[in-house]
């Protein structure tokens, strides 16, 4: 009768656009709707905001100083909206990276490292490479939600992203296959996918990304791979952190080559936004990173040229 209930309250509470929810099952960790596709969700995901540490949430998403963005959506790497910029940091913020809801750090990956964050090629290598075989087990970093698990094709090939709790998000790259989907709850050292060879990849190997809030950090600062440990519990993260003068994916560097940006208004659409500035919703979602359906937050800047 409660999962009937629910079924009841999800069909008013819903937005029209939503698939069509034809059942309510119980799954052991609780009631989950299956959709007319015969796909289904867990309830408590279906309006999950990606806010995993409110600490952190109130200290860089709230200052208004800051003003730092972060989405969930389990179809695009990159889910800032491209307004991150690490010079915003004045101050240090702090992050635990053990103890309280996350387990201690676990290493992704047995191997050596082949490759470090740094310039390479022309261009910025945002991870670390790790040498595997095909089919050798990855962990997770930390406790956390899986926030992306597919096939990506920018490079990255299978990837499996996590946020954790204590505000970093890891990225899994090349993989062979997924052990894991998205709105997961995974715990430090639990197996997220196999080691493989996919996307622009040469070779067996895991790409191994730390990001906070979309930025790249350099994970051997964070992490002492020849331990097999973090340096410290306390991350203080500040603008030195990262690479000097680059946000998030591609923000400032977009900026500076004369990209138009529009600032998003109370009331504004896609297809309102691209009208007036002259192009059409399909370009504005390949230049943002999101999709048609992608809820438009206010005072944020999206890309237009």
């Amino acid at each position: 009768m409660r999962i009937h209930l629910l079924l009841v309250l999800l069909l008013f509470c819903l937005p029209v656009s939503a698939q069509k929810i034809v059942d309510t099952i119980d799954l052991g960790r609780g009631p989950a709707v299956v959709y007319a596709d015969r796909t289904w969700e867990y309830i408590e995901d279906i309006n999950f905001d990606g806010v995993l540490n409110e600490r952190l949430y109130d200290e860089v998403v709230a200052d208004t100083m800051i003003k730092f963005f972060q989405s969930w959506d389990h179809e695009v790497c990159y889910t800032s909206n491209l307004e991150n910029n690490p010079s915003n940091l004045k101050d240090t913020v702090w992050l635990c990276l053990e103890g309280d809801r996350q387990d201690n750090f676990a290493m992704p990956c047995e191997g050596r490292i082949t490759s470090s964050f740094g310039w390479r090629k022309g261009r910025n290598h945002n991870g670390t490479d790790i040498d595997l075989d095909t089919g050798d087990t990855v962990r997770a970093a930390w406790g956390g939600k899986i926030r992306y698990a597919k096939f990506n094709e920018s490079g990255f090939g299978n990837l499996v992203i996590i946020r954790h709790y204590n505000g970093l998000e890891t990225f899994y790259a090349h993989l062979s296959e997924h052990l894991v989907v998205p709105n997961q709850v995974v715990v430090a050292g639990e197996p997220i996918g196999l080691g493989g060879n996919t996307g622009h990849s040469y070779g067996s190997h895991l790409h191994f990304e730390v990001r906070f809030f979309d930025i790249p950090m350099d994970p051997e600062k964070v992490i002492d791979f020849a331990n097999r440990s973090v340096f410290d519990e306390n991350l203080l993260v500040t603008s030195s952190l990262f690479r000097p003068g680059v946000s998030s994916s591609s923000s400032v560097t977009s900026s500076s080559a004369g990209g138009k940006y529009y600032r998003i208004r109370s009331g504004d659409t896609l297809g309102a936004i691209a009208s007036r500035n002259r192009t059409t919703v399909s370009k504005l979602c390949q230049l943002n990173g999101i999709r048609p359906t992608t809820i438009l937050q206010v005072g944020r800047n999206l890309r237009v040229r």
